[in-house]
């Protein structure tokens, strides 16, 4: 079983409303499921999609045909009637689109009509698409019903009532019209866990135990705004809307200096106007954390489309030198396990972590059957009550082995904890004495960073140990190329070698060769210039060849990627 459903229609039609709730039902069911969105940056009109995958085996990735095409305008039709599979079906309301085909895969019900009849209320219409939907499948309904009635209790019993009545409508109608309808779906199994990206890094936020969130809105890093909004009354998060940006992150600096774990998260244009802090939190050693959603620039760009061009922005970001950290997930377990290592890591090293997303990643929906608590890590690296009173002294910028200085809170004793944003001596004063200049520079970078490359992860390697066709991603790229080696191993010796645990790199570096051995490499990314490849010969000296790029605001589907692979790999010949 493996089937794909897309609704398509105006923005304000209720689009994500249908498709967010088939997949919690699909889920629920105990199918996996992935879903991504595809909207333009307007409230009304334009065209939109929101793209279900659901199979009784794991998925990581969108596919190229589709089974179920659900058009609530004209336009729908014109754009992705060609992507139906043979046996695929269009589900339509000639009311609505002011006109009718005359196709044996059309069918054509009266959604509006039927909102009206059984909902009282033509908003209905996105209730009676489900119920029809899940009737088309040939799908028991009892779970459909059972969101229903979780969804709107709290609205009363009579929206309630009237949202069963719609959908069952729509079911019921569906079943007895769509006679070309022959999808066969697997038994259902226990139920799964369905997450975004966005939701992913809130969860391993809260788990990581942060207390302060504060971010100006920026579509498409604002569902991790609202995650922990919604979460932060029963977990004690105070959560903050900044004027801006730049208040954003001088209030998680604050915030983290005054003894809690901070962050913030933003896009492109959003974290511009950030550097300045983090060059702070840079200098005054203060642990933050930054999820950076990434999207087409520059300027405003394209900015509800997907594009990862802010690599190496994020990594030279700052003016000076500093360490930091930067994290790429590839799909929402990693977000939630690497959110949960950013702020371990920023703690006990006193730096900046950021987390690289994008859209895609952001808005795609994943189902597990559950994530690991277990392997989450919390230690309290601050100095707290009597472990800072019985210092002898306290130096907040302390000069030791590590690098790593003694981290207190103010207030919490009676030792004063200064820092400063010009450079500094151990006890925080500002100075102009060259020599301590070098010491605190050798002290920040160059003894931080070789203990940091041994927290690193090396890369992912899936596929064939000694491949002849090695590919190269990194980022939310996990699940495209993932479906794309499964597809390619019947007819070829291939491996994916992932990044996400992006700089510094490990310490561990026996995949080097990996990449030199291998017959063909691709490198794989969502820009124009190869950003990885670029910093993948910065640091190991590897120079790679071929590249695979989209830059056009879209996400790679499986097939799409599998096509322009074959022919990079043919190109050899």
């Amino acid at each position: 079983m493996d089937y794909s459903i897309k609704i398509g229609g105006e923005a304000g039609q209720g689009i994500q409303t249908i498709g967010d709730a088939l997949a919690h039902i699909f889920t629920r069911a105990g199918f996996y499921v992935f879903s991504h969105q595809d909207y333009e940056s307007r409230i009304r009109g334009g065209h939109n999609f929101y793209q279900i995958r659901i199979s009784d085996r794991p998925i990581t990735a969108s596919r190229n045909r589709v089974h179920i095409l659900v058009a609530l305008d004209r336009e729908s039709i014109f754009l992705h009637e060609r992507e139906l599979v043979e046996e695929g079906q269009v589900l339509y309301d000639s009311s609505l689109l002011r006109e009718r085909f005359e196709k044996e895969n059309f069918l054509d019900l009266p959604l509006l009509k039927l909102a009206l009849e059984f909902g009282g209320d033509k908003i209905m219409v996105n209730t009676v698409a489900i119920g029809a939907i899940i009737g088309m499948l040939g799908m028991d309904p009892e779970i459909m019903f059972e969101l229903i009635k979780k969804t709107f209790i709290k609205k009363g019993i009579d929206l309630v009532e009237a949202n069963l009545k719609a959908a069952k409508a729509g079911y019921e109608l569906a079943r007895k019209e769509c006679l070309r309808c022959s999808f066969r779906l697997s038994e259902f199994t226990e139920p799964k866990m369905l997450i975004s990206g966005n939701e992913a890094i809130g969860l391993g936020a809260i788990a990581s135990g942060v207390k302060f969130y504060s971010a100006y809105p920026m579509t498409p890093s604002t569902g991790i705004f609202n995650f922990i909004a919604e979460q932060a009354k029963d977990f004690d998060i105070v959560v903050e809307q900044a004027e801006d940006e730049i208040s954003a992150i001088n209030m998680i600096i604050g915030a983290s200096f005054a003894g809690v774990r901070a962050m913030t998260g933003t896009s492109g244009g959003g974290f511009a106007l950030m550097v300045e802090g983090l060059s702070l939190a840079g200098m005054t050693e203060t642990p933050i954390v930054v999820a950076l959603a990434q999207r087409p620039g520059p300027a405003t760009g394209l900015p509800t489309r997907t594009e990862a061009a802010d690599l190496l922005f994020a990594l030279y970001a700052g003016h000076g030198e500093f360490p930091k950290i930067l994290f790429a997930p590839g799909n929402p377990e990693q977000a939630f396990y690497l959110t949960n290592k950013a702020f371990d890591l920023a703690e006990k090293f006193q730096v900046p972590a950021i987390i690289l997303t994008d859209q895609y990643l952001a808005d795609s929906q994943w189902s597990y059957q559950s994530f690991d608590l277990t392997k989450l890590k919390y230690v309290d690296y601050r100095l707290r009550g009597d472990s800072l009173k019985n210092l002898s002294g306290y130096k907040r910028h302390a000069f030791t082995d590590t690098g790593v200085s003694p981290l207190g809170i103010p207030g919490d004793s009676s030792h004063l904890i200064i820092t400063d944003s010009d450079e500094h001596d151990e006890e925080g004063h500002l100075i102009e004495d060259a020599e301590i200049r070098v010491k605190m520079v050798q002290k920040r970078l160059f003894q931080k960073i070789p203990l940091l490359k041994k927290e690193i992860e090396p890369p992912t390697l899936y596929g064939e140990k000694k491949p002849d066709l090695l590919l190269i991603c990194w980022g939310s790229l996990y699940g495209i190329v993932k479906e794309v080696v499964d597809e390619l191993s019947k007819d070829f010796k291939v491996a994916m070698l992932h990044f996400s645990e992006i700089f510094p790199f490990s310490e561990e570096v026996s995949w080097v060769n990996l990449i030199k051995e291998a017959k063909i490499v691709i490198n794989i990314e969502q820009n124009a210039t190869s950003q990885f490849a670029k910093l993948l010969q910065l640091e190991t000296g590897v120079r790679i060849k071929k590249h695979i790029n989209r830059f056009d605001g879209r996400p790679f589907t499986v097939d799409e990627l599998k096509e322009r692979v074959n022919y990079a790999y043919l190109e050899r010949f």
